[in-house]
């Protein structure tokens, strides 16, 4: 909602582009990444349906604090908070997923998963587009706060099918026992380690899209209701079908194919890569503008349901919540929180060397700083089998902490 009501609050609230990229970046991203390892090692120990439900409630009564901010402090608190609800959400419901679906079946559930990412995204830009100018941007924080209350009292109802056996966790590893976990489990898997360092590198170009509502209506002289409006319809319809040829993709490419799900990223991004960086220059009347547009929300959500299936096959399972933490922790404090926040300071870096269109600039670096994954996949595609045959293996007992 932040990112999408940027034209409505950036102005409002008198924000430079520097505290504008604090809010969407680090001072969200560091409590939601920290929080969330912490919240990775309750998932592991605790009833998940609940704590999920626990953390949607909490979320949901900051994002309607949100709409009474006044300024810069009085936003960056609420959405601070907002991180340590939020962070719970991901390591809980992926690791239910993993234990209700086959290895052979996980990169479709986890894509369907992620379908809140481009349908909550993009409506949230239609909200933004047809209430934001009627009722305010205000009135549809409260609003949607209210609609979040509604979803923690309907988790209250998910089953957990670890609950038969979630006792023996209470006498389990505890906070030391699942750091040495993590520590393993990234020790013994490189194909880990790269396709989360490829993450990383992805969010770079993530981050800087948080500034696109105002590049669209600054430098690319859109009205800002009606780019709402029209990015909520593409990023509804482009991401939907990004993240099913994801999941389907990237299942069909586990069980045809030598390398892991990991490589059909590297050729998906090496592929597309390219246009993210041209479109950047495009002027707004260009053919192939608002296809360009489509097209990196695409390739984003194609990217959720292969990283994560791969994430939690290259983990203990004894420990997938927590894995999945630590890939959330250094995709949004290394990824999101170098990609927002340096953006904002490389667009007023560019301004204040006289640069005509500081946002365009900046965007197209951390584009560019993004095809650092492609090598990060490529390593993880090739190494994935080797590393799942060794964990199989070998990995049990190391895993064990009585």
């Amino acid at each position: 909602m932040l990112p999408s009501f940027a034209n409505f609050i950036k102005p409002e609230l008198g924000l430079t582009d520097t505290q504008y990229g604090l809010l969407t970046g680090l001072f969200f991203i560091i409590f939601y990444a920290v929080a969330g390892l912490f919240m990775g090692i309750l998932a592991d120990r605790m009833h998940r349906g609940r704590l999920i439900a626990a953390a949607i409630a909490l979320w949901s009564l900051l994002t309607a604090a949100s709409g009474a901010a006044k300024g810069f402090v009085s936003m960056a608190i609420p959405r601070a908070l907002i991180g340590v609800g939020e962070s719970a959400l991901t390591p809980a419901a992926t690791s239910l997923l993993a234990d209700r679906f086959r290895p052979s079946q996980l990169g479709l559930a986890a894509a369907l998963y992620y379908l809140g990412v481009p349908v909550g995204a993009g409506l949230s830009l239609l909200v933004a587009g047809y209430l934001g100018p009627t009722i305010g941007w205000r009135n549809c924080f409260y609003l949607l706060g209210g609609v979040g209350m509604l979803f923690a009292v309907l988790m209250l109802f998910v089953r957990d099918p670890r609950v038969p056996t979630v006792h023996a966790h209470e006498h389990g590893p505890g906070l030391g026992g699942h750091m040495k976990l993590l520590g393993a489990a990234l020790k013994q898997s490189p194909a880990l380690c790269m396709m989360i360092g490829g993450g990383v590198a992805l969010h770079f170009a993530v981050g800087a899209a948080a500034f696109d509502q105002i590049w669209f209506v600054e430098e690319r002289g859109f009205e800002r209701a009606e780019i709402a409006k029209l990015t909520g319809y593409i990023t509804v319809v482009a991401g939907i079908a990004g993240t099913l040829f994801g999941g389907f993709a990237g299942d069909w490419w586990y069980k045809y194919r030598k390398s892991g799900r990991a490589m059909l990223l590297f050729w998906m991004f090496l592929i597309v890569g390219p246009f993210s960086v041209i479109f950047r220059i495009l002027p707004a009347d260009s053919v192939l503008f608002v296809p360009g547009i489509g097209l990196g929300i695409f390739i984003l959500c194609a990217f959720y349901g292969p990283s994560i299936s791969t994430i939690q096959e290259l983990s203990p399972s004894s420990a997938r919540a927590t894995v999945i933490a630590f890939n959330i922790l250094c995709l949004n404090v290394v990824g999101l929180g170098l990609g927002i926040t340096g953006t904002g300071w490389l667009i007023d870096l560019f301004r204040n060397a006289g640069s005509l269109e500081p946002y365009t600039h900046a965007a197209m670096t951390m584009s560019v700083a993004s095809l650092l994954a492609l090598p990060a996949f490529f390593l993880a595609g090739r190494w994935f089998h080797r590393d799942r045959a060794r964990i199989a293996e070998g990995m049990p007992g190391r895993f064990e902490f009585g």
